[in-house]
């Protein structure tokens, strides 16, 4: 089945109106988070950035980031260049989530707009927080959930608005269930599952969620941290179920096992009259959808799996981070131009973190937990008896 193309390039309509460089700076730690997912060399492809400096505590990653990037400076403190330096964009790169939030704030404080690693933040109040510096500063916040912009996520969310598979009944998503299966999952890549799930049904009502460790509800003793600082985490089996408008439900899960596939990683949605795969996978190595155009949700009589096909951007055929990268980066340009929200922006990623701590009081205490969450200054798990 054969799609309409998404062709990205918003980049260049942007550099053909612009009468000047963006200026781009970049925010990394060697040893603690480095450089993310390629958030630090997806600016190579955009004509009309130029890499001012980059600012890294490291003083071999320094260098080396500034070799690879092409800054024309390099700082030991980010807090030092934002104050010296004018930029227009500033990349946050850490994968590690501890010093994410006061980078955000710090850049937002300096008038930058932000591409960010993700996910957004492990605490609401932090979330809060990040949100009120962006919102305040009025600069855009592009979150690197590629997804977004994949042309396939496109192209499946043309296809259910179109009614190809007719009224959505559910979405089920899971996570990559890996060596991180359960707490560390849902964290790390479970906010990509949680974006995609509210991109197609909208803001979800409520969660209701079931947390255990071998079976057992989970209690201070299995709060622990992952392999990377995110934040507490805890379960190695995670159930969750998301309410949303006219009665839609959603179900994420990630489960301990040692049978698991990376291809399993990714969001079901099931329609009157079928069902869409969606696979959690950069675009365009590995992101192949499938269509069964079944109201029984079975293959049989005709009907059967089938890939949705699109055309690709094909600059960058053997980079698949940098193509994914590309499509947020030239979407939020596109933002910036014409003064409209990112694809995935500060409020996309403070509900990925409403979402997944809302998973963890949902276990705490029993009951459904309603969104926006009132309770917000200290992470569930923390006060965990």
């Amino acid at each position: 089945m054969k799609r309409r193309s998404f062709v990205l390039g918003a980049a260049g309509a942007l550099a053909a109106q612009t009468s000047r460089p963006l200026r781009v700076g970049l925010i990394g730690h060697t040893g603690h988070g480095n450089y993310g997912h390629g958030i630090d060399t997806v600016w190579k492809a955009i004509p009309e950035a130029r890499m001012i400096a980059v600012a890294d505590p490291d003083e071999q990653g320094r260098e080396k980031a500034r070799l690879r990037t092409g800054a024309q400076r390099a700082f030991a403190d980010y807090r030092q260049m934002l104050r010296e330096e004018k930029f227009d964009i500033v990349g946050v790169c850490p994968r590690w989530m501890d010093q994410r939030g006061a980078m955000i704030i710090a850049a937002a404080n300096a008038g930058c707009h932000i591409y960010s690693e993700k996910a957004f933040a492990a605490t609401l109040d932090e979330a809060d927080a990040m949100v009120e510096a962006i919102r305040r500063n009025k600069v855009k916040f592009q979150l690197a959930h590629q997804m977004r912009r994949s042309p396939f996520t496109l192209t499946v969310k043309s296809m259910l608005e179109a009614g190809e598979i007719g009224d959505i009944q559910e979405i089920r998503c899971r996570g990559k269930e890996d060596k991180r299966a359960g707490g560390e999952d849902l964290m790390v890549l479970g906010s990509h599952l949680c974006d995609v799930m509210r991109m197609l049904a909208g803001d979800p009502q409520w969660v209701f969620a079931h947390v255990t460790e071998s079976g057992a509800a989970i209690s201070r003793q299995n709060v622990r941290e992952g392999t990377e600082p995110i934040g507490p985490i805890a379960g190695r089996e995670i159930g969750s179920m998301f309410g949303f408008a006219d009665g839609l439900h959603g179900y994420l899960a990630s489960k301990a096992t040692k049978d698991t596939h990376d291809l399993r990683f990714g969001t079901f949605i099931y329609g009157g009259k079928g069902v869409i795969f969606l696979p959690n996978a950069n675009y365009p190595n590995g992101a192949q959808s499938y269509i069964l155009k079944s109201p029984a949700w079975i293959p049989g009589k005709g009907a059967e799996w089938k890939p949705i096909e699109v055309e690709h951007d094909h600059r960058f055929d053997k980079e698949a981070m940098m193509t994914a990268n590309l499509g947020m980066v030239e979407d939020l340009l596109d933002a910036i131009k014409k003064d409209r929200e990112p694809a995935c922006s500060e409020r996309a990623g403070l509900w990925t973190t409403e979402m997944i701590t809302g998973i963890y009081r949902s276990q705490l205490s029993g009951l459904p937990v309603k969104f926006p969450q009132i309770l917000r200054k200290l992470h569930p798990l923390t006060v965990l008896k």
